[in-house]
Formats: structure tokens, sequence, C-alpha cells
């Protein structure tokens, strides 16, 4: 069966993404490696085993001594959903003073968006395209999670998505293959570091590889459908980004690749990223992941499976055991050799030498950490940074927003509007709901005691009852100004929680058109794990803010741009559909024989075009997209010359001015047009942005430069090269509304 598989993957092996480098060894690694032999030499085929399996260890669910009988036997190399430093450190006990050999445990955790100070969730942080931002949340995750015995946290997650039917879009970076590429690499650095034994620094594991993103119909677990060139070109990119920057270790993926699993394939874990990429850490499956090829119908029994997996370069078994009950019997066989078990157990070893658990295996267990790196006073401020930051303002219709503090009344309706799990996201793991400030405790902490606030819930979250609404526009009616708060509730996005229809969930279209009517300014947040259908209300609202689930600040964050202590600064990182049949959607698709005209919206009848009778081809809202409240006037864009050879930097630049009445910062895109190519590409995608941070009446010139491998892509014969001619470069403010200039390339 494993020969089959790999010439399945044929066309995959040997190809590499472009300035394909292994990294050079730190000084400490070749000493790390004979350590970890001479250990190695000690151990007994079971001992080698056991180190390839994770074990889960939530002591809230299961008995501890299940866990510590399983370590004293030297049956497990990691456990995972465990933390405090006194469950940790009677775990590690049992591994470094009760087990044969004493070899430490690693400690793993879904440290997603955050630990117990919960950020924003990933589709936020990506909104922000903040990358110093982005590396402080990680950095202080990865503070937060140490100082509760964590050293590996099964993060970042780098799936590029463009189907917000798909449940984990609430995770992703979005659906541009350049901006999650910073996000990986700037995840990455926050996490690690630039010391591994450093007790505040964790190893990543960047999941989950590869195109889990992608599933057909947005199904969650469904399988992809994914060309060779659209792999290499948007899906593997910000792994490759992960694996430059030092990720220590890499989660396989559930769905099939060119119809072989993940976990099984070793096209992708051994070709490409040993050989062709020089990734020198572990993977590890995604739970139980080596069960699902039975029903896959590539594995007979679960025997097969654990060849299969493990023989395509599957180091370690999160959960299922099939290692610890199998992979004797296929050494045994012959299915599987006792030297290629030396090698993932010497990864393994590796690792816990990187992270200095042989050199001190209480390293991450310190009380007084504990008690004053959790949820201390600079996390809390960093979470309502990232909760300001990561707002995206999408309409502000007579500068509605900001919100004066000298407001009479406002009235604050919504299911979302006092709620605190739903701003913490579907990942929690150690957050605490009462922790979070909910928007109307923000809003109650801004404004002063001579406002009126009322409140009303109006809905729950999925009704189907409308009762509740009579009374909130009874409420709204006798105020100002509304904020209205609605969304999802974090139970409706996250693993497994796929939607077939992205509209407002139950009855609160009907609450929101109601409040509406009043004639009352009404202000729209919408909280979700998602882009969902505003198109309606983008007509009829006063202003909308999408804030998705926002974190354990959300509150006094949201609050902040609400009140225009803040000015809002993010961009979308996916599209927003008008309508259903939209999806997927997505900014950089490929030029076509019949394109509609540009940008269309004209209502004008185009037959004999790609366009729907129905409805325009253009998004809601535009990859890229997002309101100020200021205004940013784009002039002198310009090369430094009109000709460049292949070997010179191309450098643009334009100048920015804050023409409005505020401060504030904004996000300048530049997008690239190849104009003549061999096969069809892009209309546009995106290869540079800087944020610029303006006062008033401020102008500033940004330099740009640009490198012939942003030029370049996949051929038909998959060479990564550039061609030869003329290119544009578009510079504005999303992919949508920009300024455009000509150069050409030798």
């Amino acid at each position: 069966m494993s020969e089959k598989i790999h010439s399945i993957l044929i066309l995959l092996i040997g190809l590499g993404l472009a300035g394909l480098s292994g990294c050079s060894p730190k000084p400490d690694e070749d000493n790390f490696e004979q350590k970890a032999n001479a250990l190695i030499k000690q151990m007994s085929l079971d001992e080698k085993i056991g180190q390839l399996n994770v074990k889960w260890a939530d002591t809230r669910v299961i008995d501890t001594s299940e866990v510590n009988q399983l370590v004293r036997a030297g049956k497990t190399g990691a456990v995972f959903f465990v933390w405090g430093v006194d469950k940790v450190r009677n775990i590690q006990k049992q591994a470094v003073e009760n087990s044969r050999l004493k070899i430490p445990l690693m400690f793993g955790l879904d440290v997603v968006n955050g630990h117990r100070t919960v950020f924003p969730i990933g589709i936020a942080q990506s909104c922000s395209w903040d990358m110093d931002l982005i590396r402080r949340i990680e950095r202080g995750a990865a503070s937060e999670a140490s100082a509760e015995g964590i050293n590996w946290v099964f993060s970042p997650m780098v799936d590029i998505s463009r189907d917000p039917r798909w449940g984990r879009m609430c995770e992703s970076p979005g659906e541009d293959t350049w901006l999650a590429s910073r996000i990986a690499e700037a995840k990455i650095k926050g996490f690690q570091g630039d010391d591994l034994a450093a007790n505040n620094t964790v190893m990543a594991c960047p999941k989950h590889f590869v195109g889990y993103g992608a599933p057909v119909a947005g199904k969650d677990y469904n399988f992809v459908d994914i060309s060779t060139r659209s792999l290499y070109e948007w899906y593997l990119p910000p792994y490759k980004a992960c694996i430059d920057a030092g990720a220590g270790s890499l989660m396989a993926s559930f769905n099939d690749l060119n119809g072989v699993p993940s976990t099984a394939n070793k096209g992708v874990l051994t070709d490409l990223i040993r050989k062709k990429w020089g990734f020198d850490g572990f993977v590890v499956s995604d739970w139980e992941a080596i069960l699902e090829l039975v029903p896959y119908g590539i594995a007979k029994d679960l025997s097969e499976s654990a060849a299969l997996s493990f023989n395509a370069g599957l180091d370690l078994d999160m959960q299922s055991e099939t290692y610890l009950k199998y992979l004797k019997e296929n050494v045994e066989n012959g299915k599987v050799s006792e030297e290629s078990i030396n090698q993932a157990v010497r990864n393994i070893l590796i690792a816990k030498y990187k992270l200095g658990l042989f050199d001190d295996p209480y390293r991450y267990c310190n009380k007084e950490r504990e008690a004053t790196e959790v949820m201390s006073d600079g996390m809390i401020s960093l979470a309502r940074e990232a909760a300001a930051k990561t707002s995206v303002l999408l309409k502000n219709e007579k500068h509605s927003l900001p919100i004066s503090k000298d407001i009479k009344s406002i009235a604050v309706i919504g299911p979302l509007a006092d709620s605190k799990r739903d701003h913490l996201g579907s990942n929690l793991i150690a957050g605490d709901p009462e922790k979070v400030v909910s928007i109307l405790e923000g809003i109650k902490n801004k404004i002063p005691a001579t406002t009126k606030l009322l409140y009303e819930k109006g809905c729950n979250v999925d009704d189907t009852d409308a009762t509740m609404i009579g009374e909130a526009v009874k409420k709204a009616s006798k105020a100002d100004m509304v904020i209205l708060v609605v969304g999802e509730d974090a139970s409706m996005s996250g693993e497994s929680k796929s939607r077939s229809d992205i509209s407002l969930p139950g009855v609160q279209q009907d609450l929101a058109r109601e409040i509406i009517k009043t004639g009352k300014p009404c202000i729209m947040v919408v909280c979700s794990g998602r882009p969902l259908l505003l198109t309606e209300f983008d007509k009829s609202a006063s202003a909308i803010l999408m804030v998705w689930q926002a974190g354990i600040q959300a509150g006094n964050g949201i609050a902040d741009v609400l009140f225009g202590d803040y000015n809002p600064s993010a961009r979308l990182s996916v599209s927003f559909p008008r309508n259903m049949g939209q999806i997927p959607l997505y900014y950089n698709t490929t030029r076509i024989g019949r394109p509609v005209a540009d940008p269309d919206i004209s209502g004008k009848t185009q037959d004999w075009r790609s366009r729907y009778i129905d409805s325009p081809n253009a998004p809601l809202y535009p990859f890229g997209y997002g309101l100020s409240y200021t205004d940013f006037a784009y002039s002198d864009l310009k090369m430094s010359k009109e000709k460049y050879t292949g070997d010179e930097e191309i450098e643009v630049s334009v100048k920015i001015a804050n023409t409005g009445n505020y401060e504030g910062e904004e996000t300048v895109q530049l997008y690239l047009t190849d104009l003549i190519t061999e096969i069809t590409r892009p209309l546009i995608e995106l290869k540079a942005a800087q944020k610029v941070f303006l006062k008033k009446g401020e102008s500033k010139t940004l330099n740009f430069r640009l490198t012939k491998e942003d030029l370049a892509y996949y051929h038909s014969d998959m060479t990564f090269r550039y061609d030869p001619g003329e290119f544009e470069v578009h510079v504005g403010r999303n992919s949508r509304d920009s300024q455009m200039v000509k150069f050409s390339v030798d």
C-alpha cells in the first residue's frame, strides 16, 4: 500500500518552493544529536515507541493515576491538555523520577488565541495587518502558558481559507498567501523567541499541514481538490514561512491531498518538508487521525494504518495509541524498520534537549511566575489594545462614529451585547468567561454618569421566536442612538462548525430591521468567527463595526473604537460576499477569457460574460477593505525607473497624507499584476504592505522594494521564475481602490 501511495504523489516529489535552503544548525544541535543517540542505545523497542505516543491528560476529565501509570511505564513521550504548575510537576515527576530512563515529558496545549488571557481570534488578528502586534500577542501567550507548565503549543494555525462556510475560518489568517506568510513568521517568532531553552518560550506547532482550509463545500473534514500549482502557490508558503522561521514541530491535517490523507502522505511529510525544505523538527498527527485511514479506505486495519503513517514521516501519534499498540509488530514483521523508529525518537529527544528539559525538567514549573505572569496588568492591557486594533469599520454613514461622550442617551440592544463567553471564540481551553468585559460593560465604563443607558436583549442568538423584539424596539425608540450587537455565538464557528447559510442566525435579521425602522441612528456591532451576509444592513444601518470575537477585553477595546479613543485601522483579510451564491469568494482570482466590466456594480447587462444575472460579481467588502475616522490621500505613486533587469530591486514610492480631522493609522497595500504570462495569472496579487501613523495634516512618503522573487510564479513545468515583460503596481487602501503605475523587467 505504501508504494501505491508513493506513486500517486510522484508529481509532488522533487518539487520545492523557491528559495529552498535548510537552516544551518545551531552550535548545540550536533551535541544534542550525540546525546540523543547515546540515549537511544539504552532504550528498548517498547520505550522507543513510547516516546512516539502523545497522551491526552486533561485531569478535569480523566483520572490522573491513569496518566501517571502510562508515564512511569515509559509509554508516552508527551502529554497534552493539562496545565498549572502543580499538575504539570506531578506528572513530570513520574517521568523523571519514577520511570526507568527518566526521560522528561513535553507538555502541549492548544494556545490558539491566548492562554488565560484570551486575545481576539485568529481571523481578527489577521485583520490588524500588524505584525508587531501579532508577535507581541504570541510572546505574551508563550510567557503565560509556559508559566503554567506548557512548553509546546499547537499553534499557529496558518491554513489559507477562502470559504466562510468553513467553521475554522475563525482561526485562519485569511485568504491571502503573502499576508498569511508574514503572520506565520510573526507568530513563530513570538512563541519561540530567540531561545527555546528559556523558561518563557514554547515550541510552536504550525497546523494543519496541508490544505485543510479548502474543504469542498466548506464542510469540515471534507475532501479537498487542490491542483499542484495551487498547492505550491497558495497553500504551502505559510508553512514554509513557519519552517524558515524555525518552527520546531508541525501538525499533519485531517484531509487528503491528491487522494492521499495527510497522515499517510510521504510526498509532503518526507519528500517535501524534510528532503526539500530541510525541516529537522518532528511531525505530530491531529487528534486520533491515524485511526481515520481505515474509513478513508487507505488501510485495511489499524496495524496497517500505523505502518503507513509512520513510514510516511509522521513521528508522533496524538491520542489514538495506534503506534503504541501496533508499531512493534510492524517492526517484527519487517514493515517498519527500527532505524526509522530511532530517527523519529531522535527528532523527539532533540526537541526536548532544545527546550532545556534534560537540564531542568521542572523549568516550566515556577510557582512565582504562575502567580505574577498569568493575566498580569500588561497582558490585560495588550488584550484591550488587540481588541481595538482588530475591529474593522465597514460603514460609517454621515460620520456616525465616533460617538460623542456627551450623548444624552444610548440604547444597547442585541443578544451579544452583554455576552461574555462568546467573545472568547471556539477554542476556550484555559480562559475564564467570568473575566471577560462584555460590550455593554465596556460602554458603561466609557460613558459619563449623565448619559442614560438603556439595555434590552431583543432575542437570543438562535431564537426562532420574535416575541422579545417588541420590548427592544420600545427601548430603542427612547434613545438618541442605538448600538445593536448581533452575530454568532462561540458555538457557531470552530472545528466541526460549518454553516450552509452565513446570514445572521435566528431572528436577529428581524430584530435589526425593526430597530433600524425606528429611525434612530443605528451602529451595528457584529461579533462572529467568519464573514456574515451584511448586504441589507450595508444599505440601512448608520455604521457597521466588525469586531469578530475580540477576547477577554472585548468590551473595553470595542468601546475605545466606538467612542473615538482609538481610530480603527484594521483591514479585512477575507472578502465579504454579497450573497451565498458567490462563495467561495477571494480577490486574487485568475484572469479569464470573458471578464465583466470592472467594477461590476453598474447593473448594466453584460451578456456572454462570466457573471450572475441576479448579482454583481464584486464582493460587498473587498479584501483589504476597512474605513478610518480620518481621510487619507494618495499621490506621487512612482517607480525609481521604468525598466529593470532581473537582478535589480524594484523600488516604488507613494506619498500618503492625512487630510481628515483625526490622527490615525493607514494600512498601505501594494499589489502586482503580471500583464503577459505563460499561464493565466491572478488579476492582482498582494506583495507588500506597510502601516503608517499620521497626525492630522501630516504626510509621509513610503518606499517599497520588490525583488525578482516577488515577480515569479510556477510555470507549466513547475519551475519558479518570472516572465520578462510589463507589470503593473497597484498601491492603495484595499484590493479594489488603488492607483497604478507600470514598469518592465528584462
